[in-house]
């Protein structure tokens, strides 16, 4: 990956000056623009295609897959039950298996899990010639609701507007977002750059086709809604400075600004509290790849480019990217920097997002499992066991929850002699217990996170969570289906559902 090909010429989509702001100015020439979008979409394809998700299957993963299926319907028509018992005894292993990884980093969770703190006067004490250029690129997509807010929240962002390379990230055809940002009257650091349509159209293509034009020594991502805390860029400045080399990445916390909107915001809350505030500084903690957020990441740009960049084909580029920084000997950290997302306050929205979600995961376990001597070797076996506990095994329970869900319903309703006979005792056992406890753990984390957040407002949403795992199952399974029909597919969240963001952009 040392060969990742290095920014071209600086040139392109400029509001130009202050005095004629959302004036879009000349476009790089078709054949400058032509190259720039074929290294966007192939790049990470042509020089890693073993790491590229634009295979959803290698002939070899297709193969074993066809063989696992064939075995089961061949088994099930020979012989049942003993193919039941295998397959329930193979599940149950999993679900132990992911409980025993559950309390390993629910104990380094408890012991206060490494964050990396810079304070204020710190933060504050750098003087302006000393920082790097900062580079901070917002790819938004059919956002004219939102995006006046997004450039307030960046012109709100405490760093000496020279040195703030500012990447708006839209598409050519997108002619709403287009239009709102040219009446919002950004400031004369934002770049406007139009990323031509083209396929995949995803976030991370629009990433690729930014990076190529950043500035910054440092690279970070927000998203559309995103309202950063003013100093995490100065945060993270310090914070680098103080890092190990192969710290190539900090990750922000994130949180929801909305989280008391229904009882969906407050379940989207808890889980965020949890995640950034808690599992992913304690799973950083434990020698194991780390799946970053989508937004409020912050990276050095040479490390960025040297792994290749984001995967355009991966629809939950941000875990890809984590595991990738750690196959290449990078390590991240968590800063003490709170950005505030919109949590989704529609069901059928939410569905939506967390399917994208699952089967980016998918994807992701997928390309990594292509080699799995490689990957051990790379990883070790701590992060080879972490990354399929993480990554694999989240979404496979989720996929499979409903079957036993249903399973156990009909067991206590009609009895069927068939299941009993497929749950022996050396399986029911360790799977009841599995059950129990991993639900009681899930939901006395989350009671932790609420106290430890100082969130009291949310435990009537955490003693309800069983009905969030259910439309947590939905998306999962809509994921499945997505992974076989349309892998591409860049599935839209839409914005703006927040009542009192509305009220604000209304202002």
């Amino acid at each position: 990956m040392k060969n990742a090909a290095r920014k071209p010429r600086q040139s392109g989509a400029r509001y130009a000056t202050a005095a004629q702001p959302g004036v879009e100015t000349a476009q790089r020439s078709e054949v400058e623009q032509a190259a720039a979008l074929a290294e966007a979409v192939d790049g990470l394809r042509v020089r890693h295609p073993d790491l590229s998700a634009s295979r959803v299957l290698t002939q070899a993963q297709g193969l074993v897959l066809l063989g696992l299926a064939l075995a089961c319907v061949l088994g099930f028509v020979v012989a049942p039950v003993p193919t039941g018992v295998l397959l329930s005894g193979c599940v149950a292993a999993i679900y132990v298996l992911v409980f025993v990884s559950d309390v390993a980093v629910f104990r380094r969770l408890i012991h206060a899990p490494h964050i990396v703190e810079v304070t204020d006067e710190e933060a504050c004490a750098i003087p302006d010639n000393e920082l790097p250029v900062y580079t901070v690129m917002i790819a938004a997509y059919h956002e004219p609701e939102v995006i006046a807010t997004t450039l307030r929240s960046l012109a709100a962002l405490d760093y000496p507007a020279h040195l703030l390379d500012i990447k708006l990230l839209l598409e050519a055809d997108d002619e709403a977002t287009r239009a709102a940002v040219r009446a919002a009257l950004p400031a004369p650091n934002v770049d406007v750059v139009l990323v031509p349509p083209s396929h995949p159209r995803t976030k991370p293509k629009a990433l690729n086709f930014g990076l190529l034009r950043a500035r910054g020594e440092l690279v970070t991502i927000y998203d559309a809604e995103d309202r950063p805390e003013p100093l995490q860029l100065r945060r993270a400045v310090v914070a680098f400075s103080r890092a190990a080399p192969r710290v190539a990445c900090l990750q922000a916390k994130l949180e929801y600004h909305n989280p008391h909107q229904n009882l969906l915001t407050s379940w989207f809350a808890i889980e965020y509290l949890s995640w950034f505030g808690f599992a992913l500084p304690a799973i950083a903690g434990g020698d194991t790849p780390v799946p970053l957020g989508g937004t409020s990441m912050h990276m050095r740009r040479a490390v960025l480019e040297e792994i290749g960049g984001w995967d355009p084909f991966n629809v939950t580029e941000d875990c890809d990217l984590g595991v990738r920084l750690y196959r290449m000997g990078y390590r991240t950290e968590f800063l003490n920097s709170t950005t505030y997302e919109e949590a989704n306050s529609d069901a059928i929205n939410w569905i939506k997002q967390r399917s994208r979600w699952y089967k980016g995961y998918a994807q992701t376990w997928l390309v990594h499992m292509r080699h799995p001597r490689r990957l051990w070797h790379e990883l070790g076996g701590r992060g080879f066991c972490g990354f399929n506990m993480l990554v694999g095994a989240t979404t496979l329970t989720a996929l499979l929850n409903p079957l036993f869900w249903v399973l156990t319903l009909t067991w206590f309703f009609a009895h069927p002699p068939f299941i009993q006979s497929i749950f022996p005792t050396w399986v029911y056992f360790p799977g009841l217990a599995s059950m129990i406890a991993g639900n009681f753990l899930a939901c006395y984390v989350d009671l932790i996170v609420i106290r430890a957040a100082g969130r009291p407002g949310l435990i009537r949403a955490a003693l309800l969570a069983p009905v969030y795992w259910l439309l947590i199952s939905v998306g999962a399974l809509r994921a499945f289906l997505q992974l076989l029909i349309s892998p591409f597919f860049w599935e839209k969240t839409a914005h703006g559902l927040d009542r009192s963001q509305a009220a604000e952009a209304e202002a």
